[in-house]
């Protein structure tokens, strides 16, 4: 019998009483997958008043949790309650354990091309030294993964191409697409509003590539992987952006909403495609990414490439498909160039297929998964090869941000490691309903991760998936519950730095689970609250109420990025804009740019910054005031910005030059005023 599809179930609502047909929605085996479908024979029980007493007990609970005047010990009870109410309403649910679809064709390999990208390996590897990018190394690289990649990939039979239906899944999709589009670049010019030194080192590394430094590792700033800059580099090419603060964002939004559409591929293998648009808006709209993703820096590229390499080596375990295992490699190996919070990955990747290898009873199947597991890890290592040879080459600086937290090369530990560890692992477990961290460049200090729904449909989600878990002993569900601590050890591994956990950055990737288990939160008690109520009008007061619900969450974030955000940003960065523009109109009154200085005051601006906010992006227009005595030498017009601190400073300038031009620039930001001086 063919399955109702959601608009059938839609549809039915308006239908007349005489001819509705109800369809209630229930757990039912899908090929093995506990996947929540329409069942129309399956009856509802009655109204979840439970249920709806635990959504009431935990909004409030978060409410409660949030900064300033927080009631800790009553929003603990108050999920405790929640958490036993909504496990009582979920006892009923029966879910069957998962089918493994397995493959049992036996998978060939082209053996000739296989041992030559075996050769073209261990060429470009010897070519790969120098920390440099060649024409000749490169096509050795690239020539060595494509001869793998046709030895290895198998030819599979066309599928079908689905086609679109115009239903009312595809229109809230078209939606949320629209709304999660707004929300990621809504006053990107203006959110975050100031560069800070990090984004100096990143531009110049971007200007070492654009003036054709091709290097593998960049070792600015105790080193960086290159793909951000290589990225930025052909935005700038292909926009015409230039050197600034735009073009680094534009590249890390781009990466942060490409993550999205795995966020859906996951939840939709997870739970339904309910579940996936519904993580992909939660995730899309969510404070905690869009700040990520917004502020320029690679921080968004942990997400992205981690879900990639998630969804196809889950979506390859349950079909045993080796294509998801190499694209899966593909997108670890790429990943392994962007942010190195992603070194974490390979273990969660042996973490989920031991679980998988664990939770068959079938020896082909588990042979299959280990031969895949070893082409995933080859796959990876080809395109990881030059970071490879640069680690070999320079192991202290590959490993020096990592190691410097982890260790106490950089300074004691401030306590035992296993109380630390165990700290840390608190604090970055409650970061979703308690506090994000200190970090205010991207988050803002000591409030939640998630806003208040989010929250809720978290807490609520958890609870389900673990419910789930217990019931039908999936190993998917167990790793998806895995994955939130696993995903978050590059913060909570911070051992020599505590207070540098949780940071929302090191824990981007945890994104993945975290808005995949509250989709499941969401559609649950929806989905419950449908099933058990009866008439036209009161499912619309249902509808109507899911509408209120996500009207109060994207107004929550909206206020949280656009307003929060951005003005304790602005209060706590320096306006290196404000200064670099009074050099641009310094320079188009006929000033000389070499003419302009900065005089270096401690704890005040990095004054590279202000020559990429005055448009001259490799120009540092800082002059120590022992220097200030030298610029006798130069022609006149000269322009010197001092902090007004700077007594010292102005008084020399003054007793140097007679004929000067003195006066306070007014900021928009309270006590971030600056003084200029002219000199005819």
């Amino acid at each position: 019998m063919d399955e109702p599809s959601v608009l059938d179930y839609v549809k039915s609502l308006f239908q007349s009483r005489g001819k509705r047909q109800h369809y209630h929605l229930t757990l039912i085996k899908n090929k093995g997958n506990p996947h929540d479908t329409l069942n129309p024979k399956k009856k509802s029980k009655g109204f979840p008043m439970k249920l709806i007493t635990a959504i009431f007990f935990s909004i409030v609970a978060q409410i409660l949790l949030e900064p300033p005047n927080r009631q800790v010990i009553i929003a603990i009870i108050l999920y405790g309650v929640a958490g036993i109410l909504i496990c009582v309403e979920i006892s009923p649910i029966t879910v069957r354990q998962k089918q493994y679809r397995f493959n049992k064709r036996i998978s060939s390999v082209r053996t000739i091309s296989f041992i030559f990208s075996l050769v073209l390996v261990l060429v470009a590897f010897l070519t790969l030294n120098n920390n440099r990018f060649t024409f000749i190394n490169l096509s050795l690289w690239i020539l060595a993964f494509l001869f793998f990649l046709y030895s290895v990939w198998e030819r599979s039979p066309k599928r079908e191409i689905k086609k679109m239906r115009l239903d009312y899944w595809f229109i809230l999709f078209i939606l949320a697409i629209i709304i999660v589009i707004f929300f990621r670049f809504f006053q990107l010019n203006q959110v975050p509003g100031e560069m800070f030194s990090d984004h100096a080192e990143k531009l110049l590394d971007v200007a070492d590539v654009l003036n054709g430094q091709y290097s593998i590792f960049f070792p600015r700033n105790t080193g960086r992987e290159a793909f951000q800059f290589y990225l930025t580099a052909l935005i700038i090419r292909l926009f015409g952006t230039g050197l600034t603060f735009i073009s680094l964002k534009i590249g890390t939004v781009l990466a942060g909403l490409f993550t999205l559409p795995f966020i859906y591929l996951l939840g939709k293998e997870i739970g339904n495609r309910w579940v996936g648009l519904a993580a992909f808006f939660m995730a899309g709209i969510a404070y905690w990414p869009n700040v990520i993703s917004r502020v320029g820096l690679r921080f968004p590229l942990y997400a992205l490439f981690t879900a990639a390499a998630l969804y196809f080596l889950i979506r390859g375990l349950q079909n045993s498909n080796r294509n998801d295992f190499i694209l899966s490699g593909i997108a670890l190996g790429i990943g392994l160039h962007g942010y190195s919070p992603i070194r974490i990955v390979p273990l969660v990747i042996l973490i989920g297929v031991s679980l998988a290898w664990l939770s068959s009873k079938s020896n082909e199947y588990r042979k299959t998964i280990f031969w895949n597991l070893c082409l995933l890890a080859f796959t990876a290592f080809i395109i990881f090869l030059p970071l490879f040879r640069y680690a070999i080459e320079n192991p202290t600086m590959f490993g020096i941000r990592a190691f410097s937290r982890l260790t106490s090369i950089e300074q004691p530990l401030p306590g035992p490691v296993w109380q630390i560890f165990l700290s840390n692992l608190w604090n970055a477990l409650t970061m979703f309903f308690y506090s994000n961290g200190e970090i205010w460049v991207h988050s803002i200090p000591y409030r939640p991760a998630l806003d208040i729904i989010t929250a809720v449909f978290f807490f609520t989600g958890l609870v389900f998936i673990l419910k789930r878990y217990v019931k039908s002993r999936n190993w998917v569900d167990l790793f998806t519950i895995l994955l939130i601590p696993l995903l978050m050890l590059p913060s909570i591994l911070s051992l020599a730095f505590p207070r540098e956990n949780p940071s929302l950055n090191r824990t981007n990737a945890a994104i993945l689970p975290v808005f995949i288990i509250s989709a499941l939160g969401f559609e649950y008690v929806f989905r419950t609250i449908l099933n058990s109520v009866k008439g036209k009008w009161l499912k619309g007061i249902v509808f109507s109420f899911l509408g209120i619900l996500i009207l109060i969450s994207c107004v929550l974030n909206f206020q949280l990025v656009f307003n929060d955000y951005s003005e304790q940003y602005l209060e706590k960065a320096w306006n290196t804009s404000e200064i670099g523009s009074v050099i641009m109109d310094f320079v188009k009154g006929g000033g000389n740019p070499d003419n302009a200085f900065v005089i270096p005051y401690p704890y005040w601006v990095d004054t590279r910054l202000v020559g990429i906010n005055a448009g001259f992006p490799t120009k540092d227009y800082a002059l120590a005031r022992d220097k200030i005595i030298t610029t006798q030498l130069i022609k006149t017009p000269k322009l010197f910005i001092i902090k007004p601190e700077d007594i010292d400073s102005l008084n020399l300038i003054c007793k140097i030059y007679s004929h000067i031009e003195e006066k306070e620039y007014s900021s928009k930001q309270p006590g971030k005023n600056f003084i200029i001086v002219y000199v005819d």
